[in-house]
């Protein structure tokens, strides 16, 4: 059974600006982004159900992922994230963006994925690892991982009389 029009437009509501988020952190270029969770949503409205899937946002965000996977196949390139992409607080510092997009830029893509998705796109890590194809604890891991490589190049190692390196 089709959704219906009010039910899809929920779900673009709901969960179109993390989507582009998580989009944007595997591709890195806006456009493509868009292409790939717009993609996703005309293949719902051309009839794809998505009514009786247990978890509609991680499906979606799996959906993403591997229509990205498939544009990244025919184009066999990859290229960097555009930085003005990630934050648009309202307090802004710009130093200490600059920082954070600069850490998370220098995490492996899994751990980056991983984060996007926990932090951003609010998954729990079992969703996670539904949308990357992986074992929850793997997810945590990896998060764990990510955040203690993001605490280190954001504050630095301490050394035990408290001062930083």
């Amino acid at each position: 059974m089709r959704p219906s029009k009010s039910d899809i437009e929920a779900l673009y509501r709901e969960y179109g600006a993390a989507l582009l988020l998580f989009a944007c952190s595997i591709c890195g270029e806006p456009s493509r982004a868009q292409d790939a969770v717009h993609q996703i949503f005309l293949k719902i409205i051309d009839g794809k159900a998505i009514r009786g899937i247990e978890k509609p946002k991680a499906y979606l965000f799996a959906c993403v992922r591997n229509e990205l996977l498939n544009q990244n196949r025919s184009f066999q390139r990859m290229t960097p994230l555009q930085d003005d992409l990630w934050f648009e607080p309202p307090d802004r510092d710009f130093a200490a963006e600059a920082n954070l997009r600069s850490a998370l830029n220098g995490l492996p893509e899994e751990q980056r994925m991983v984060v996007v998705l926990h932090v951003w796109g609010e998954l729990a890590f079992a969703e996670i690892g539904d949308v990357l194809g992986m074992n929850a604890n793997t997810v945590a891991s990896r998060y764990r991982y990510a955040l203690g490589k993001l605490r280190e190049a954001m504050c630095g190692k301490e050394i035990p009389n408290g001062n930083a390196r």
